[in-house]
């Protein structure tokens, strides 16, 4: 499944979270952590339960970001979600690979509860949110369920007691810099997508617009949005262009057509196997 665009929608609003499900994000994410005030939880709980059964169809498409395992949410969380079979869950504020292994006997134990296939459930995971889970980045190799990494700055700037995690012209500061780079790089050593986080500013589309087409070539795979109007521009920054598929595919037919060959003469210039890796990652992007 495609996991180019990840929309947040309020898990105490059947408005927001319909509105989310009924446009063309590849994965809904409805929040019971920040978007929701601890007096609402329990009323968020039903609300995202009912929400899950009553689209069952698109449950692929409906993950459910918990509560962090440091606090006292997380399992009353699942207690009242998992009957809804999520497609997936967010896990926010971990400190490292042992929160998703925690995540994962729970989650073990509540599919076997709900009648879900054993380990069906897939997990994202917020790898930079604490300072400790900064030096944990390349730790998720083989973790159990993880599919996906991806960052945040606003918690890492509270967990390290920074006034501010921008520069005076708006762009992030070193530190949060640091934090995109070892998700990206964690999520290559893992295996997994890596997903940029979220730009706060929804009006500003052409400035989304030109984050995501960076980010990609950095070599994300998707991002975060915090409203509708940004999908459509994150599915298209992170869908590859025609031309660049035919590239791609020229590359892969030059060096099947050599297998043996270690280097190959194209276009002035010389093709190697980093080549050969990168255009069939792409095509495998969209399924070729």
């Amino acid at each position: 499944m495609r996991m180019r665009s990840w929309l947040f929608a309020p898990g105490d609003s059947d408005k927001k979270m319909g509105k989310a499900l009924g446009g063309p994000a590849d994965i809904v994410i409805l929040d019971l952590e920040d978007a929701v005030s601890t007096d609402a939880k329990p009323l968020a709980r039903q609300l995202v339960c009912a929400f899950l059964q009553e689209n069952a169809q698109d449950r692929a498409r409906i993950w459910v970001r918990v509560n962090p395992l440091d606090g006292p949410h997380t399992l009353d969380d699942l207690v009242a979600i998992m009957p809804g079979k999520p497609g997936g869950i967010m896990l926010p504020k971990v400190y490292g690979r042992a929160d998703v292994e925690l995540l994962d006997n729970y989650l073990t134990a509540f599919e076997a509860m709900h009648g879900i296939e054993r380990g069906s459930t897939p997990v994202i995971v917020l790898v930079t949110e604490t300072a400790e889970a900064m030096f944990h980045t390349g730790d998720y190799k083989g973790a159990p369920r993880v599919v996906a990494l991806t960052w945040g700055a606003e918690d890492l700037a509270d967990s390290i007691g920074a006034s501010s995690n921008r520069n005076p012209d708006g762009s992030y500061s070193f530190t949060y810099e640091l934090a995109r780079s070892m998700t990206v790089l964690g999520a290559a050593a893992a295996g997994v997508a890596a997903v940029e986080t979220i730009q706060g500013d929804f009006r500003d589309l052409e400035a989304l617009r030109l984050r995501a087409e960076k980010v990609r070539r950095d070599g994300f795979r998707g991002m975060l949005a915090i409203h509708p109007a940004q999908v459509d521009v994150i599915n298209a920054a992170f869908t590859p262009a025609e031309d660049e598929l035919a590239e791609a595919r020229e590359i892969v037919a030059l060096f099947a057509a050599h297998p043996g060959a270690g280097t190959i003469g194209w276009k002035g210039g010389m093709l190697d196997r980093p080549h050969l890796s990168r255009a069939q990652a792409l095509l495998a992007q969209v399924g070729e």
